[in-house]
């Protein structure tokens, strides 16, 4: 007898078959075969504590580029998150002639349990001659697509709202594109629209972490608010970005769930990387994920909907960032 089913596609990494199965096994009337589906399921690797595997080995910065642009930072006495946060591609977009800058000061208000920005009481008046500096920055180092975030400043009843936006102004008069990468503001929804007035092309603000994990990870943050804060910006015609750490001791389920959360707010642009202990003092590492499970949370995401998801171990917030406009 021939074969009439219906034929299969090769399976993509990550994916299992499902064996066809009769309708009676279903149902107790009719026949015939189901369609075959595959299942996406997570890769069955061992992620171990410890030791760093070598997929998260980095070269460290050199270059004569890199050189110049230390010293442009230092000149115009500005903060990158690339040195503040220790981001593990420094090196990488640091030589390509790309930074991420962190306005309002270095003293964050907010004490993550990951993040190794200073946590204490910034000074209490804005730097309003900031915005000029980062865009001469920005002028002279070459760059067309520029990255601007921030610490917490929730001294202030804005957040610091007014110098992200004239940073945003001014970096647009030469000619270059903006993602910014923001905290949440508190959920005032003023000090957001104040950003979202701006036009950056890109409006990023990460939720970092699961909800479950929220009170030891983020203990001052709201994960509900970050997301209103995301919609907001949606809702004003923003294109939406956000992403998370894993190797936290999130689940797989929670890191699903999460995604679908993103998806019901339109989010555009994901961010998966593996969390590192910036220091001792910092939460410890539950798990190094295998980077055959960041190919399938990017997978897995882009199926559910997220427009584009970057994952990859050594993913942060503005890697390849100029690819996401």
């Amino acid at each position: 007898m021939a074969d009439n089913r219906t034929p299969q596609r090769p399976l993509r990494p990550g994916e299992i078959q499902l064996k066809a199965v009769r309708k009676e096994a279903l149902a107790p009337a009719g026949d015939g075969e189901l369609l075959e589906l595959p299942v996406i399921e997570p890769p069955r690797v061992q992620n171990a504590r410890g030791k760093r595997p070598d997929w998260l080995r980095v070269k460290l910065p050199y270059g004569e580029t890199y050189r110049n642009l230390v010293n442009i930072i230092e000149e115009h006495n500005l903060h990158t998150v690339c040195q503040s946060a220790r981001c593990p591609n420094m090196g990488e977009c640091w030589t390509a002639g790309t930074a991420t800058f962190m306005i309002l000061g270095n003293v964050c208000t907010r004490s993550c349990g990951f993040c190794a920005v200073l946590t204490g009481r910034p000074a209490p008046d804005l730097d309003w001659d900031e915005p000029r500096r980062v865009a001469e920055a920005v002028r002279l180092m070459g760059v067309k697509h520029a990255v601007i975030t921030s610490v917490n400043r929730d001294e202030r009843d804005d957040g610091g709202a007014p110098i992200f936006a004239e940073t945003i102004r001014l970096i647009h008069e030469l000619g270059a594109t903006v993602e910014v990468l923001t905290p949440d503001f508190r959920g005032n929804r003023e000090a957001c629209q104040m950003v979202f007035d701006a036009r950056p092309e890109i409006f990023n603000h990460n939720v970092e972490t699961v909800p479950r994990l929220y009170r030891r990870v983020r203990p001052q943050a709201n994960y509900q608010r970050s997301l209103d804060v995301l919609r907001w910006a949606k809702e004003a015609g923003l294109k939406t970005k956000s992403g998370i750490m894993v190797g936290l001791g999130e689940t797989d389920d929670e890191v699903l769930a999460l995604m679908d959360d993103f998806v019901a707010i339109g989010l555009d642009v994901m961010t998966i990387g593996q969390y590192l202990q910036p220091t001792k003092m910092h939460l410890p590492v539950e798990e190094f994920v295998h980077p055959d499970k960041f190919r399938w949370y990017k997978e897995v995401g882009e199926a559910k909907g997220i427009g584009h998801v970057e994952s990859g171990p050594l993913v942060r917030s503005s890697y390849h960032a100029e690819r996401h406009v």
